[in-house]
Order: structure tokens, then C-alpha cells, then sequence
């Protein structure tokens, strides 16, 4: 039997296509599928090869092409090999000169192109990893917006992930020894949210960092009571700052991130 194969397909990079066969495939029990990734297409005859090795693998397509000849040529050419082919961006496009009667540039790649956005996403991304973990207070002045909670309740990746959208982020881990630095309600002009997790889930994430690393369950770190303390701990610096509350147990990166994204468009 071949191996199933989702192929990707676009006059650009592929990944908007590739996302959307991910998020796909998240939704389905893990049975071998492969993504291969095709960019950059600029003609008929690369379309052809393609469709070619999808009908003879037995897979699909998802394509991501703004060209209309070459939309069009994978449509013709899916159908005559019997091959399924979704059309990630074609719809969305319609609709849009639909709804609002213009026409799309039909230039691939613009959502890399290096315009004031993808400067503003790699300061971003670089204020993060500078301003990561406490390591600089000052970040906390300079930040848009300051994660803070107790350690393993995703400040580090939920920061790179709002850095990706353009949002300087600075975060700092909240410990019952360390009282937070001035710089944390030095600048009222910034969002600060406070990250808080249920005891049991975090316990478990602990103890499984511990394990991955090879140190002993017996550890502090790791112990019922020293989360419970730094969780009540954590609880009375958020009330004292009068700081939005994200519990995060179970909850994706993306959608802690869609809720702090929702609050800083409203404070705009």
C-alpha cells in the first residue's frame, strides 16, 4: 500500500497550505501521513508532474496559487487524473471581490515580504528572547505586554508565540523568595496578565520535567506543597496588580494568545 501523502502546493513558500493541512490532521488519529511540500511553482508543467505522482501515490493536494493560470491548470489537471485538490486560498479571494468589488495584487509570497510588518515581527521576536524569564528587567518597562506566573505555566512559548504576531513580550516567573522588581508596575501603559494553572496539572508537568532531565521526584520543585505555596503566592501578586487572570491548564498557546491579542485590541 503507499504511503498516504497530503502534497503542498503554491507559488510561494506553501506554508499557509501547510498550516491548514496540520491543523487538518490534528483531528485525526496518527496513521503515517506525510506532508511533502512543493514551492514556488511557476508552471503549467511543474502542476502536471505533480498531479501525476499524487494520482499515482493516491493522494491529495492542498494548493495555495495565486497565479489564475495556474489555479486553474491544477483544477483541469486534478480532475482529469481523478486526483483531489483543495483550493485553500481561492474562496477566501472570491469572497473578498465578491463582498467588496476589488481585485487581489495575485503576487505570491506577500505574507513574507519584508514590509514594515516583518521588521516589526523580528524586533519582536528578538525582544522576547532578550527579555525572556526575568532575565532583564527592563524589559519589563519596554514590553507591550508581561506574562507573568509561576515556572511551567508557558510564559516562554506563549511569549514567542505573540512575538510572531508582532507583540513585544517580556515575561517573569513569580517565586515566593523573590519580591517582583519595581519595573513590573513601573509603566501603566503595557498589558500585564497573569498566567495560573491548576495544582494537579501543574504538578504533573513538573514531575515530568524532572523526569526528562534525570533528577530525582523527591525534589522541591516538584513537591505538592511547594506548588500549592507558589500558586498562592502568585494569586496575591495578580490581585495586588489588579492584572487579567489566563488559567491555562489544558488550554492551547493559540488560544491564550487569541484572549491576550482580544485584550490589547480593545485597550487600543
Amino acid at each position: 500500500m503507499n504511503e498516504p501523502i497530503i502534497y503542498i502546493c503554491s507559488d510561494a513558500v506553501g506554508e499557509t497550505a501547510e498550516a491548514v493541512a496540520k491543523a487538518t490532521l490534528r483531528q485525526f488519529p496518527s496513521d503515517g501521513v506525510r506532508l511533502k511540500r512543493y514551492g514556488h511553482i511557476k508552471t503549467e508543467d511543474e502542476i502536471i508532474r505533480i498531479v501525476a505522482e499524487a494520482a499515482r501515490t493516491g493522494g491529495f493536494i492542498a494548493f495555495t496559487l495565486v497565479q489564475p493560470e495556474l489555479r486553474e491548470m491544477m483544477r483541469e489537471e486534478a480532475q482529469r487524473r481523478g486526483v483531489r485538490a483543495v483550493d485553500v486560498m481561492g474562496p477566501m479571494l472570491q469572497a473578498y471581490v465578491d463582498t467588496f468589488g476589488s481585485f487581489p495584487k495575485r503576487e505570491p509570497g506577500l505574507l513574507h515580504s519584508m514590509d514594515d510588518a516583518y521588521f516589526r515581527r523580528i524586533e519582536a521576536i528578538e525582544f522576547a528572547v532578550k527579555y525572556d524569564d526575568g532575565k532583564d528587567v527592563r524589559g519589563l518597562v519596554e514590553a507591550e505586554v508581561v506574562l507573568i506566573g509561576v515556572s511551567r505555566t508557558s510564559k516562554t512559548p506563549l511569549s514567542i508565540f505573540l512575538s510572531h504576531k508582532g507583540i513585544k513580550v517580556a515575561n517573569l516567573p513569580l517565586m515566593p523568595e523573590v519580591k517582583p522588581p519595581v519595573e513590573l508596575i513601573a509603566n501603566r501603559d503595557r498589558l500585564i496578565v497573569g498566567l495560573q494553572m491548576q495544582h494537579d496539572h501543574l504538578l504533573r508537568i513538573r514531575s515530568e520535567r524532572l523526569r526528562s532531565l534525570g533528577l530525582p521526584f523527591g525534589s522541591q520543585y516538584a513537591s505538592a506543597e511547594r506548588i500549592a505555596e507558589e500558586l498562592a503566592y502568585a494569586d496575591e501578586v495578580m490581585a495586588s496588580l489588579g492584572c487579567p487572570v489566563i488559567d491555562v491548564t489544558n488550554r492551547a498557546i493559540e488560544e491564550t494568545a487569541g484572549i491576550i491579542i482580544d485584550w490589547l485590541n480593545e485597550t487600543a
